[in-house]
């Protein structure tokens, strides 16, 4: 079995490491603003919290881009994505948007599926331990996050492009050097080079030993997994940053000691803010408030939704976090919110900016036929829908599926689809107006159907019961 790579890069390649990259055409440097320029504007805009190491290394951060740039050699950037769920979610969209931003300005990026340290669990930010997964379901997830970093990256390349030359957007699995390993082999060739009063002094170790449930060695050599993955990143891709969430400074702080021990080589980290629901709360599936970015668990229009029910005092913040609108631009758009308010024109374009970048156009323009058939109840809206919309749409509502015989009246249709009670009940439940089809109010029991009015031109019809209560019906054999 493969053991661990512990081979040290020369200093002199410092300016331009190896990889598997092509390097940026000449006069690549014209087209941009300069990568410190890239640092500065990022900065600015609230998406890069942090530098580490910040100073007292032989070439500073700003001045590696800057220097990478001029020498038309790209640096290569990383980030980590834990498969312990089926989906990435609205907390893991900063940090791709990192990776984006420094795509556009011609370096190359990884998005990293953690494949392996999933199993253990990072305590990085967590009062209590991850439910274990085992390897069938975090080989699961993992595949399904593949597809969606690679959906992600497909629309950011398709729908955003500046017409300048990008670098390479790739996706990696860390248990592809993980898997052929031995245990013993790994601990002795790795292990030497970290000290235990170090690795106890992280805040999230700290923190986790001293709650009543303390913390497994499995959440405890995380770090040292993840110190692993940035030094193997660095010796095959020339990997010289990481980027991560506030809450991960530890783990990046044990690679870069790692690396530098190694190698006698400076690598860098840039964390990102947090973000925090309107309580507090960091947003992701463990908070139980997570707004996935898997269609099957988020449709368009509820990820529409979220953003477009921001408040005043956040969507300035967001647009700035959240999309790649300059900042002048965001600027002209919070003066013409001022002037009209009730437009809601901030949250309305940063929801369409960020749904575009998630399910791409269709999908955005799924959200705004949603928004339509729902809000404003149009009719048009509905008639264009699939039968996927209507059901993202109305996630409560029974879907029947019926035969459209000569006759059919509004009566019969409510009661094949068990929208009303038999009898005097539910048919006083029609004369009384509380049931409308395709939003309109119908008080005729009797009255027989007609297409184009109950029965819509994709064939379907949207019955609503009362204020809340939806059924959808398929009509067949039309």
């Amino acid at each position: 079995m493969a053991a661990p790579m512990l081979r040290c890069i020369s200093p002199s390649r410092w300016f331009c490491t190896p990889g598997p990259w092509a390097v940026l055409p000449r006069g690549l440097r014209e087209a941009h603003s300069g990568s410190k320029g890239l640092l500065a504007v990022q900065k600015a805009r609230g998406l890069f919290k942090e530098f580490f190491p910040d100073k007292g290394t032989k070439v500073e951060l700003p001045e590696l881009f800057d220097r990478s740039i001029a020498g038309n050699c790209p640096q290569t950037i990383y980030c980590g994505f834990d498969p312990t769920a089926d989906s990435l979610h609205v907390g893991h969209l900063l940090t791709l948007l990192g990776l984006f931003h420094f795509q556009r300005a011609g370096h190359n990026v990884i998005a990293l599926v953690g494949g392996a340290t999933a199993r253990l669990g990072d305590p990085s930010g967590r009062t209590k331990e991850r439910e274990a997964l085992d390897a069938e379901r975090v080989g699961s997830n993992a595949r399904a996050l593949r597809r969606g970093l690679e959906a992600l990256a497909a629309h950011h390349q398709q729908l955003f492009s500046n017409g300048r030359a990008w670098g390479s957007f790739t996706v990696l699995d860390n248990s592809a050097w993980y898997q052929e390993q031995h245990l013993v082999d790994f601990l002795a060739a790795v292990g030497g080079h970290f000290r235990m009063g170090t690795l106890l002094s992280r805040l999230s170790v700290q923190t986790r030993l001293k709650s009543p449930e303390g913390m497994s060695l499995a959440e405890f050599l995380y770090q040292v997994l993840q110190a692993y993955d940035f030094y193997y990143l660095f010796q095959r891709y020339g990997c010289r940053v990481q980027l991560g969430g506030s809450d991960q400074l530890g783990n990046i702080t044990s690679g870069y000691e790692f690396i530098n021990k190694l190698t006698g080589e400076d690598v860098f980290g840039i964390t990102l803010p947090l973000i925090t629901s309107t309580t507090g709360a960091k947003l992701g599936k463990s908070a139980g408030n997570a707004v996935w970015l898997s269609r099957d668990k988020t449709s368009p229009f509820e990820l529409y939704q979220f953003f477009v029910r921001q408040p005043d005092d956040s969507v300035e913040r967001y647009l700035k976090l959240f999309t790649f609108l300059p900042l002048p631009e965001i600027d002209h758009i919070m003066q013409l919110h001022v002037k009209e308010p009730e437009k809601r024109g901030p949250q309305k374009r940063l929801a369409a900016e960020v749904t575009k970048l998630v399910h791409g156009q269709e999908g955005l323009d799924s959200a705004k036929r949603c928004t339509q058939a729902l809000y404003h109840s149009s009719v048009d809206a509905l008639e264009v829908m699939s039968d996927q919309e209507l059901k993202e749409l109305f996630k409560e509502a029974s879907f029947s599926e019926l035969v459209l015989d000569p006759g059919t009246s509004v009566l019969d249709t409510c009661r094949k689809a068990n929208a009303i009670p038999d009898g005097p009940r539910g048919y006083r439940m029609i004369t009384e107006g509380g049931v409308s089809i395709n939003h309109r109010q119908v008080t005729n029991p009797e009255s027989v159907l007609v297409v184009g009015q109950h029965i819509l031109k994709n064939g379907l019809s949207l019955l609503k019961i009362g204020k809340r209560n939806f059924y959808i019906i398929k009509w067949l054999q039309l």
